[in-house]
């Protein structure tokens, strides 16, 4: 074993740190023991790295599965009643029936419980931590974009269907080219938002072992024995990470305004 960070500190702290007061050689102390000790920083670099993976392969899941699920809902909420009774219909209801208890699970419990669940229960023999980490918060945050989606299509005014089946289009079609690609302009800023609050919400993949930034942040303070350092690393990650996306979510909110002049 080599030596440890209190017997290399005083052969390594710089002059200034050395000559100072004491409250200061105790401070470079902590830093060195938390960041520089046996190259600790890389821990958050590849928590960093981990953490941006996972949530964009959620948010991707997340897209996909939540439009989809708007789809169901709003197919059955427009056509249940002009659709008569057949095969057809029932396995719209019953997808609609499964979607309505998807989002009243996924919204109705914490994302740590399904994220547990996941790992520990339906996947307990994979050891690929980031794909399971991403299939339970895409599947969390499929639940939350489908609503969102729903609220945007049912938003697009009604005469746009119309309009639709007038140029024969049938209800695909016209969901397809007409409807969703206006439905997806009005909601793109919320998505944006979303992907931000996804990303803040991966911080709980610890809990599966998951090297992501939160989980540096702890392993780190365990073995220095302080945790000031660690913590506030991460909580500035996570707020540079949060404040860059939000610059790029204003940025598309302002374009978006632009292009309805």
């Amino acid at each position: 074993m080599g030596p440890s960070a209190s017997q290399l500190w005083p052969e390594v702290a710089p002059g200034w740190i050395t000559a100072g007061p004491a409250w200061l050689y105790e401070l470079g102390y902590d830093f060195y023991k938390s960041f520089i000790f046996d190259d600790r920083y890389m821990m958050f670099v590849k928590g960093l790295g981990n953490t941006l993976i996972v949530t964009a392969m959620a948010l991707v899941l997340g897209v996909i599965l939540g439009v989809v699920v708007s789809l169901v809902r709003v197919t059955w909420d427009k056509t249940s009643l002009e659709t008569p009774p057949g095969p057809a219909k029932w396995a719209l209801a019953a997808a609609n029936t499964l979607s309505k208890v998807y989002l009243t699970v996924i919204r109705g419990t914490p994302v740590i419980v399904q994220v547990m669940i996941i790992w520990y229960v339906i996947f307990a023999s994979s050891r690929n931590k980031i794909m399971v980490a991403a299939l339970a918060f895409g599947i969390n945050s499929g639940a939350y974009v489908a609503e969102i989606m729903r609220g945007g299509i049912m938003a697009v005014d009604q005469g746009q269907m119309e309009a639709g089946r007038s140029l024969g289009f049938g209800y695909v079609s016209t969901m397809r080219f007409i409807i969703l690609p206006q439905a997806f302009k009005t909601v793109l800023p919320t998505l944006a938002n979303e992907f931000i609050v996804l990303l803040k919400e991966t911080a709980v993949a610890g809990y599966v072992g998951l090297a992501d930034v939160t989980y540096a942040a702890n392993i780190i303070g365990g073995n220095s024995y302080d945790y000031l350092f660690p913590l506030l690393m991460a909580a500035v990650i996570y707020l540079v990470m949060v404040m860059f996306f939000t610059f790029l979510v204003g940025k598309l909110e302002r374009r978006l305004r632009s292009s309805e002049r």
